[in-house]
C-alpha cells in the first residue's frame, strides 16, 4: 500500500497467497480490451502486480506479438492462469494442467461455471476440481459464490485463497451481499479475494472496507470509456478502502451526535 508521508502509518501485513508475497491488493484481468497497448497502459496505471490470463482463450506462445503474453513481462507481473470458460471440473483440470505445462507456475485461479446466463459458479464442480488440483500440487484460488459453508469447504480442501463474487461476472453491480462477504472473511484463515461484479471505484472501496484481502476485476477497467484512468481510480480506491478498514470507521447511529463539545459553550 502506498502512503502519504504526511499521514501517520497504519500497521498492515503484506498480502501473502500460497507462500508468495504480493505488493498490490488489486488483481486485474486481460480480456475485452480494444488493443494490447490499451491493456498494458491500464495494467500499469492500476499498479497491479498480479495479472490473470484465461488459458482457454489466449495463445500460450509468448513469442507472437499479437498475443497477450508477448506484452506482459513475467519479471514485472505475476501471471495467474485462470480456467475461465470451463463448465465442468474435467475441463478446468485440463486447462490448469495445460497452463503449468506451458511454463506458468503452480498457481491457478479456478473457475467452473454452472450457469451460462448468470455465469454463477458450479459449486460441486469447483470442489471436485479443487480437490484434484490440490492433490497434484496446485495452489488453487477458487472462484465461488458468497456462501459461507462453501467457502469453508474450499479452505478445508486446502485452497490457497477463496474468491467470493461481489455480484455476477461483468455485471458492474458492485458488492451485493456485504454481510456474507464479511462473514466469509471472519471465518477463514486463508486470504479472501473478492472477484467479479465491481463496476467503479466506489464499489472497490466499499468492498475493501469489509476487510477482505484484495479485489480482482477485469470488465470494470476494459469497458470504461478511459480504461487507464479507471485503472488509476481503482488503484486509489483499493488503497483507500484498505486504509479505511484498518483505521476503523465510526459506529453507525440512528440519532445525531454533535461534532463539537456541548460543555463550556459561551452564553
Amino acid at each position: 500500500m502506498t502512503t502519504d508521508s504526511k499521514v501517520p502509518a497504519v500497521a498492515d501485513e503484506p498480502l501473502v497467497i500460497g507462500g508468495r508475497q504480493f505488493q498490490s491488493r488489486l488483481i486485474v484481468g486481460t480480456g475485452k480490451y480494444a488493443s494490447n497497448q490499451e491493456m498494458v497502459e491500464t495494467i500499469e496505471a492500476s499498479g497491479a502486480d498480479t495479472v490473470t490470463v484465461a488459458v482457454r482463450r489466449i495463445d500460450l506462445d509468448r513469442t507472437k506479438e499479437e498475443g497477450i503474453l508477448y506484452h506482459l513481462d513475467p519479471d514485472r507481473y505475476f501471471l495467474l492462469p485462470n480456467t475461465a470458460g470451463c463448465y465442468t471440473a474435467d475441463e478446468a483440470i485440463r486447462y490448469a494442467r495445460l497452463a503449468r505445462a506451458a511454463g506458468m507456475s503452480e498457481f491457478v485461479k479456478l473457475e467452473v461455471i454452472g450457469d451460462e446466463r448468470t455465469l454463477l459458479p458450479d459449486v460441486q464442480g469447483t470442489i471436485e476440481a479443487a480437490r484434484v488440483l490440490i492433490d497434484e500440487g496446485f495452489k488453487v484460488l477458487a472462484y465461488t459464490n458468497e456462501d459461507v459453508v462453501v467457502a469453508l469447504r474450499l479452505e478445508e480442501l486446502g485452497c490457497s485463497a477463496v474468491m467470493p463474487l461481489a455480484s455476477p461476472i461483468g455485471s458492474g453491480l458492485g458488492l451485493v451481499n456485504p454481510y456474507y462477504v464479511r462473514e466469509i472473511k471472519s471465518r477463514l484463515q486463508v486470504p479472501v479475494i473478492v472477484d467479479a461484479g465491481v463496476g467503479t471505484a466506489s464499489d472497490a472501496c466499499i468492498t475493501m472496507e469489509q476487510g477482505v484481502d484484495g479485489v480482482l476485476m477485469n470488465t470494470a477497467l476494459a469497458a470504461a470509456d478511459r480504461p487507464a484512468a479507471m485503472g488509476r481510480a481503482m488503484r486509489l480506491a483499493v488503497e483507500a478502502g484498505r486504509l479505511a478498514y484498518l483505521a476503523g470507521r465510526m459506529p453507525k447511529r440512528e440519532w445525531a451526535v454533535p461534532s463539537s463539545p456541548t460543555a463550556g459553550l459561551l452564553e
